[in-house]
């Protein structure tokens, strides 16, 4: 793992609503019983926190733009970070998106995935690294070596502050309480220094472990059985819907994660058709 300085970008997860239910979202979309809505002072306190950091500070869902102060939160991060490039938009740009002009003017950097492409291919996020791999330190070499902790990002919730994006899933979910204090510097911290986060969330989580995927599309999520068993005891509603579908596939040989991996399957004419579909949500 490495040092959250190091990371390109820190996001702010201010909502986990969202239009779609893709299969093992790194949100865990489905499963909560109703979304969360980040409250505009914690938004402040976030972007705030964040003001020195010098990669790209992102705002995030679920989908963002369903957040009933998308606007004023997009405004203020662009009052605290004078570099348009280091402001980051993560969106489906869902059908009657109204926010077109302003992502333009507050947005640098943009990453819109409509999530219709049904060539992506997600990681089984609710397949437990501890009940795939029974050798403890093999796991923990597998953890250690993660490509989201390594290619992605470091997050704010409403509970706090995360090493991982996928840990706060996992603590958002099952109601956890490991967040750290929102403050300036929060982000400073090195891998020795990612305590309970790392040691409770990591092992139940399938991110770091080869596993073989699923398209996204398919909207179904693959899972452990302790995972499910979990997510029966809060009364996750995908569970109930029958979304889940017991992973017994075990480790898989071709798994190559970098940095593009979940786009990186598009084809040149679906994705042609993907960016004239975002084009034209952006000028409605």
């Amino acid at each position: 793992m490495i040092p959250l300085t190091e990371m390109k970008i820190i996001q702010i997860d201010i909502t986990n609503a969202c239009i779609n239910r893709c299969s093992n979202c790194t949100r865990l979309i489905g499963h909560h019983k109703k979304p969360f809505y980040m409250d505009m002072d914690t938004f402040k306190l976030a972007a705030d926190s964040l003001v020195d950091f010098p990669g790209i500070v992102g705002m995030i869902g679920g989908e963002p733009l369903l957040h009933p102060d998308f606007e004023e939160m997009a405004l203020y991060l662009a009052s605290t970070r004078p570099d348009k490039k280091k402001r980051g938009l993560w969106s489906t740009i869902p059908e009657g998106n109204r926010y077109g002009a302003l992502i333009k003017e507050v947005f640098g950097t943009q990453y819109f995935n409509d999530h219709t492409v049904n060539t992506i291919k997600h990681q089984p996020v609710l397949v437990a690294a501890r009940e795939m791999i029974s050798d403890e330190k093999k796991m923990w070499e597998f953890i250690d070596n993660c490509w989201v902790q390594r290619l992605w990002s470091a997050t704010i919730t409403p509970k706090g502050a995360y090493f991982c994006e996928v840990a706060a899933a996992f603590d958002m979910l099952f109601d956890g309480n490991r967040g750290w204090k929102i403050e300036p510097g929060w982000w400073h911290r090195t891998p020795e220094q990612f305590g309970e986060q790392k040691k409770h969330w990591c092992p139940k989580c399938g991110c770091a472990i080869p596993l073989e995927r699923r398209t996204s599309t398919e909207g179904k999520d693959d899972i452990s059985q302790g995972n499910l068993k979990a997510l029966e005891g809060i009364g996750s509603p995908g569970v109930k819907k029958g979304r889940t579908i017991l992973y017994n596939k075990g480790l898989s040989e071709e798994w190559h994660p970098d940095y593009n991996w979940y786009m990186s399957e598009i084809d040149k004419e679906e994705e042609k058709k993907y960016r004239k579909r975002i084009a034209d949500r952006l000028c409605t």
